[in-house]
Formats: C-alpha cells, structure tokens, sequence
C-alpha cells in the first residue's frame, strides 16, 4: 500500500475533525444556554459543562499533536510520562475504561511514542462498551547491537468493536482508494514502520484486540 502525503494528511485532518467536534460542538451549545439561562443553579450546571468541554478538548488537542502532528516542542525522545498522561486524560473522558501500563524505559523515540498512541486510540475507540487497556512499551539493543522499540497495546472488554479495515490498513492490505479518515491512523503507522524497516501486527478474538510493533531505529 502506497498513498500521497497530501491524501493521507487530509484524511488525518478529517478524522482529527471528527473526534474535536463533539467537545467544541458542547461548547457553543453551551455557550448557548448560558446566554438564555437566569437561573443561579442552571448557570452554574452550565458552567461546569463548559470547563468540562474545554478539558476534554484540550486533552484531545494535545493528544493529536504528537499523535498525528510533527510535535515539534520534543526531541528525539520523548518522555513516556508525558505519552502516558496523553493517553490517561483521553480514557480518563471515558470512564470506562481501566488502564494498565508496563513502561520498561523512561523515554522512548518519538516514532515509538507516535505509534504507541495511536494503537492506544485504536484499543480505546474498540472499546465501546468499556473494559480494560494494557499497554507496555521496552527501548533496547538485541545480541548484535540493533535498538529497537517494542510496543504491545491489548483491549480487552464484552464484544470488542474493531473495523477490520483499520487492522488492514495496519497490514499494508488496504487498498489505497479504500482509505477513510477512520483508518488513515493505521496507514500513517503503516507508512512509519515502513520507513523504519520495522513491523506491526494485529491479533483480534471475542474479548480481546492485542496490536504490536517492532521498530528499529533509522
């Protein structure tokens, strides 16, 4: 599977558009209430919702940007406290969702933590009716000296909601006129692996979705 930078980048912006419009969308229709409200108490319901929708929106926001985005502001490596605390504001949003984290380093390279992200938003959006996100991640040299990062993200939880084409684009089986911003995540990842000489799997069952990666370093 080949793709453009340009398409991919623009199913990438329609999906980050997708997940934002909920909480910015909560916003106005609050703003909106707020506007018309005179009730003390009401005002005060309305209050806490808009606080409410703006963390959710900033824990999404800064989710993306090293997930989707260049991030910028870190360096090669990036720390797995700050990768763990993204993903720990977005299941904290759910509340369904219990996380579990077996982090072996204390930094990760950014490639790593980008792909450790977005198989963590894979699990979580596939857990629809909660359940349990573990996740474990190791940086290491194998006996001739390779570095390599290893990344293991497994759902489990009743009946788990996983697009097989999101595991296909994951695959590299995908074909190119098939992709939707719902898999373009997948895809980004797959063309990452690619370029690192690297792997990713997928493994699902009736209670459980398990995705992994291996990748070396450039």
């Amino acid at each position: 599977m080949t793709i453009s930078s340009l398409d991919l980048a623009s199913l990438l912006c329609s999906r980050l558009c997708h997940d934002m419009l909920s909480p910015v969308g909560a916003l106005t229709n609050g703003l909106e209430l707020l506007s018309d409200e005179k009730d003390p108490e009401m005002r005060q319901r309305c209050f806490e919702l808009l606080e409410q929708s703006a963390r959710i929106s900033a824990d999404k926001l800064k989710f993306f940007r090293l997930a989707f985005g260049a991030a910028g502001g870190f360096g090669e490596m990036v720390s797995v406290t700050e990768a763990r605390a993204l993903v720990d504001a977005l299941v904290g949003n759910n509340g369904r969702i219990e996380v579990n984290w077996a982090l072996a380093n204390e930094s990760l390279p950014k490639p790593a933590v980008k792909t450790m992200l977005n198989l963590a938003l894979i699990a979580i959006d596939s857990l629809v009716r909660g359940g349990t996100l573990d996740i474990g991640a190791e940086f290491r040299a194998d006996e001739n000296g390779q570095e390599a990062s290893e990344i293991v993200v497994r759902a489990t939880g009743a009946r788990i909601a996983f697009d097989q084409d999101i595991g296909r684009a994951l695959d590299g089986s995908l074909p190119d006129r098939e992709l939707a911003s719902r898999t373009a995540p997948s895809a980004m990842l797959r063309e990452l692996a690619s370029s690192l000489g690297g792997q990713l799997q997928w493994a699902l069952s009736e209670d459980a979705l398990v995705l992994g990666a291996v990748l070396p370093v450039a």
